[in-house]
């Protein structure tokens, strides 16, 4: 039996806002040393707790203890790891790309964090999507306010009570609550708010997040298709898909939603989504321990009726039990667009099989609908991958797999348009809570050279300032439906050997190399010793040398 939440009340929560900001305020948690102390804590607090984590999980969600590690624990563990290594350079201040003309003004970004930042996360992941972005909002430097899901008392409850043992608890607060607690702090202005959950919840949040113009970033989920090639290997395919359907019973929001099949494959599909699912569960799906619980009742009742009330074919599975909230992986086949279990993302072990006519009728049907937060491939050739997703817009495009990008070093966590917007994970997650300030040092001498810009305005100035005008390139010209580049110069480069081409290139920079050479010179007195390198690299490139 889970534990009841008490919840944090309205007073309390105008005195934890109020707090935050005085931290922010006084740059305690400005310092890179102090940002990768919290960290650090962060990722102790899993490994020190890990064995309550998982009864957590298990009294929330009915998780598998290896499904507990696997999709949460241990990718937070290393999310933490990966941000106390990379901090540094992640908020190291970012020179502007080089450029001649804005060299001497030094211009650069500099990496610092929103302020106080919110986090509302979700039931299904109430781990790794409550603490990972807290990752990323330490590592920008930010004070934290994170509302946990309601929905998962255990693991919400246990979050409470250890982030103040072991984070400042002037840094990072945690707020328990429903709807009321959650529209409170909707009040107030927050230097970003992350909102991971249902898109009729974030058009909520953000029309609150606007009256108080906050930045905003949604992880919403949709209906995730996989696209079948025939040719593709079927045990394969089948295996991984089914793994995705029913890893925490379903409830992901990238978990694969509907498979999309040729008419002439979908008994052999069905039979190879059999054949994964024994082995899977020997014993059977009813008697195994392998598999979660649907969160609450009121998801139970809501997938029976979309099951219920499906007109395809349930291929196996469809067994439930309402005592225990269970749903057994099920896979329907010979789903139509009409269909209930098309009318709304799942969120459940469902599989709908809808078998099309081709791969052209697959990306038409996707295209007819929402964009989802992931799109599924599988196919060993390349044309049929590419076709799919030149064709389409998703969050994410995988091939032959599901879910784990999720966890892949390097990559972008997010939606577009109505599956979400704005990215996260590790690095993303820093730079979704980072304000990127522009910066630039302008010398006296400068004036020298642009003083122009200055009234009184005269012709002489006006063409004194045309110098630094940008030239753009030929010109296209239409000619019988094509774009062609006609420009003399380039004819006669065309004609001319190779080795007389890179002399005449070169010749026409010549009239600015005096010019050039000696504003680097000059400009290095009023340049750091760093930049010095930049100067003489792009002099070397100019002369070739």
């Amino acid at each position: 039996m889970a534990p009841e939440l008490t919840f944090t009340t309205l007073e309390e929560i105008d005195e934890i806002y109020s707090t935050l900001n005085k931290t922010f305020r006084s740059g305690k948690t400005k310092p890179i040393a102090f940002r990768k102390v919290q960290i650090l804590q962060l990722g102790y607090l899993l490994q020190d707790n890990i064995e309550r984590f998982r009864e957590a999980l298990a009294i929330d969600l009915g998780r598998p203890p290896l499904e507990a590690s696997f999709l949460e624990l241990d990718s937070t563990i290393s999310d933490c790891k990966i941000a106390y290594d990379r901090v540094d350079k992640w908020a190291r201040t970012e020179k502007a790309p080089f450029n001649i003309k804005f060299a001497a003004f030094r211009p650069a970004i500099r990496k610092e964090p929103k302020g106080v930042v919110l986090s509302i996360s979700p039931f299904n992941y109430p781990i790794w999507l409550a603490l990972g972005p807290i990752i990323g909002a330490i590592a920008a430097g930010n004070c934290v306010v994170l509302k946990p899901s309601e929905l998962c008392p255990a693991i919400s409850g246990l979050i409470a009570e250890l982030i103040p043992k072991y984070l400042d608890n002037d840094v990072v607060r945690v707020v328990l609550g429903a709807v009321p607690e959650t529209s409170k702090l909707m009040e107030y202005q927050w230097g970003h708010v992350l909102y991971t959950g249902s898109g009729r919840v974030a058009k909520l949040i953000g029309v609150a997040a606007a009256k108080t113009l906050s930045p905003i970033s949604l992880e919403l989920g949709g209906k995730s298709p996989v696209v079948i090639d025939p040719k593709c290997d079927f045990k394969i395919a089948a295996r991984r898909i089914l793994w995705g359907k029913c890893a925490n019973a379903g409830q992901t929001c990238v978990a694969p939603d509907y498979v999309l099949v040729p008419h002439s494959s979908e008994d052999a599909f069905v039979k190879a989504l059999k054949d994964a699912h024994d082995e899977f569960y020997p014993s059977g799906a009813t008697t195994t321990p392998d598999i979660s619980r649907i969160i609450n009742p009121a998801h139970f009742h809501r997938l029976k009726k979309l099951l219920d009330s499906t007109s395809g074919t349930i291929a196996f599975g469809g067994q439930t039990d309402e005592s225990q909230k269970f749903i057994a992986p099920t896979v329907v086949k010979g789903v139509k667009d009409e269909d209930s279990l098309m009318s709304e993302e799942l969120f459940g072990p469902i599989l709908p099989i809808m078998p099309v006519d081709d791969v052209d009728a697959a990306i038409a049907y996707i295209n007819a609908h929402d964009h989802p937060l992931a799109l599924y491939c599988f196919s060993p050739d390349a044309a049929f991958k590419n076709k799919v997703f030149d064709n389409t817009q998703s969050g994410s495009a995988i091939a032959n797999d599901v879910m784990i990008h999720c966890a892949t070093d390097g990559l972008p966590f997010g939606g577009i348009g109505p599956s979400g917007s704005g990215y996260h994970t590790r690095t993303f997650s820093f730079d979704m809570f980072t304000h990127l300030r522009a910066t630039l040092d302008s010398p006296g001498w400068i004036d020298n050279i642009i003083g122009g810009r200055f009234p009184p305005y005269s012709p002489g100035k006006l063409a004194s300032l045309k110098r630094f005008r940008v030239k753009l390139p030929p010109r296209p010209i239409s000619a019988n439906g094509h774009v062609r580049i006609c420009n003399i110069w380039h004819l006669e480069l065309g004609l001319l050997n190779r080795p007389f081409k890179g002399l005449i290139e070169r010749r026409r920079n010549t009239k600015w190399l005096f010019l050039l050479v000696s504003l680097a010179v000059v400009s290095v007195g009023y340049t750091r010793t760093a930049d010095v390198g930049e100067w003489v690299r792009w002099l070397k490139g100019l002369i070739k040398v």
